[in-house]
């Protein structure tokens, strides 16, 4: 954990502000209606009124959308019909793939529990057959170190250490200095892309990204936290990635 005093630790807010410099543009998902059939069955049916509003499964919410491939769309709903929650949606019109991340504010802390959790199911659009590859828990990321530059003033390190944990580093920011290792999930969605989340102990915040590490070397996330006054607050977010290199274990494997 890290060694940095409380009274120097920065909020949620503060080093979120920014930090969607780089991401790439939204997609106008107007008109389009889609239903994603879950691993447990849940439907999610959803139909997009303009820009910035979709109805799921009845209820209108906020969301924002990016085409991170010609055919993958991340789409992500801020909601305001439910305090506290966020549900990010994965889809490929090429595949039908699809996996959705529901991401709760928890009601209070919990030593040694991240104060925002996550639960990830695959599923199935009704665009077409599915094909390919079923996304799901990924190993490929273990002993990989990148940069990640999200505005001039944001920039951070990434060693994913194992399939539970990544430590990072901030090396421009308002966080300069300060680091930690938290937990993290890593789900492959195609070739080269992965879902990224994790999900801080110091800082009520959890994230979703989805890392594309083929060669547009892009990634497109989104923050649900707490911010220094008490209130829960979504940020989206996004930037380039620079890898490093990586290193592979000889015998024994990280978990």
């Amino acid at each position: 954990m890290s060694d940095t005093p409380e009274e120097q630790w920065r909020t949620y807010d503060e080093f979120a502000a920014g930090i969607a410099t780089y991401r790439l543009p939204n997609a106008d998902l107007t008109g389009r209606e889609l239903t994603v059939t879950l691993d447990d069955d849940t439907k999610l049916e959803l139909r997009f009124e303009d820009a910035r509003h979709v109805v799921c499964n009845g209820v209108k919410d906020p969301y924002d959308a990016v085409a991170v491939r010609e055919d993958v769309y991340f789409v992500n709903l801020p909601l305001t019909s439910v305090e506290g929650e966020a549900l990010t949606v994965v889809f490929s019109t090429a595949t039908h793939r699809a996996l959705a991340v529901r991401s709760v504010i928890g009601a209070e802390d919990v030593e040694g529990v991240p104060r925002v959790s996550q639960t990830f199911r695959a599923g199935t659009t009704d665009g077409g057959a599915a094909s390919g590859e079923v996304p799901g828990p990924s190993r490929d990321l273990i002993g990989k170190r990148n940069i990640y530059r999200y505005s001039p003033n944001h920039l951070y390190e990434h060693v994913y250490v194992s399939s539970q944990r990544y430590a990072w580093q901030c090396l421009e920011g308002v966080q300069r200095g300060h680091g930690d290792m938290d937990l993290s999930t890593v789900w492959k969605f195609a070739d080269g892309l992965y879902l990224f989340c994790f999900r801080e102990f110091r800082i009520a915040v959890a994230s979703v990204w989805l890392h594309d590490l083929g060669y547009a070397l892009k990634t497109t996330g989104v923050f649900l936290g707490i911010t220094g006054d008490g209130r829960s607050e979504h940020s989206r977010a996004g930037g380039h990635i620079y890898p490093l290199g990586s290193v592979s274990y000889p015998d024994a494997q990280p978990v």
